[in-house]
């Protein structure tokens, strides 16, 4: 069960969120739909709204549904299914069906999926997308040390439009 919060009640500190505990981006529908481990991003304020970006990889199978969607999730989990994000961040959904290798079980009932065993989740709506330049890269080591096959990440921004934690 999820209750809705406003996003100024997380107690969670995003940085740790993301950087350490990792989270989960889905995109899709119940027809059809991927979900991939995230490291990188950034919850905060853009355009006068509550916005989180993330930074997917152009080979990404996830990137395809995060392009033909509106909306996606980022969620966050509790620290016994460290195990399962592991597996979704490096497995492709092309190969194998994380549902089953990780035994999360999906939920329909938003925007987007998302997953039971979540401790919260952001209901987002995709507003923009760009990607990294690499002229506009200033710091010399950046490039060499993440895009050694030149595979800079496309940029998503997404209005976060709802917030649920688990009860």
């Amino acid at each position: 069960m999820f209750k809705e919060i406003n996003i100024k009640d997380v107690k969670e500190n995003f940085v740790d969120l993301l950087a350490k505990q990792w989270g989960l981006v889905t995109a899709g529908k119940a027809d059809g739909f991927n979900t991939m481990t995230v490291s990188w991003g950034a919850i905060g304020e853009l355009w006068g709204k509550d916005m989180a970006t993330i930074y997917i990889r152009p080979q990404r199978y996830t990137e395809e549904f995060l392009n033909a969607n509106d909306y996606f999730t980022l969620s966050f989990y509790p620290a016994d299914k460290k195990q399962a994000l592991g597996i979704c961040g490096t497995k492709s959904g092309r190969d194998i069906d994380k549902v089953k290798e990780t035994g999360l079980t999906p939920c329909f009932d938003e925007a987007a999926p998302y997953f039971e065993e979540a401790k919260l989740v952001l209901i987002c709506r995709k507003l923009a997308k760009g990607k990294f330049n690499p002229e506009e890269i200033i710091d010399p080591n950046i490039i060499p040390d993440n895009y050694p096959i030149n595979d800079f990440h496309y940029i998503y921004y997404g209005e976060i439009e709802k917030v649920l934690i688990s009860e």
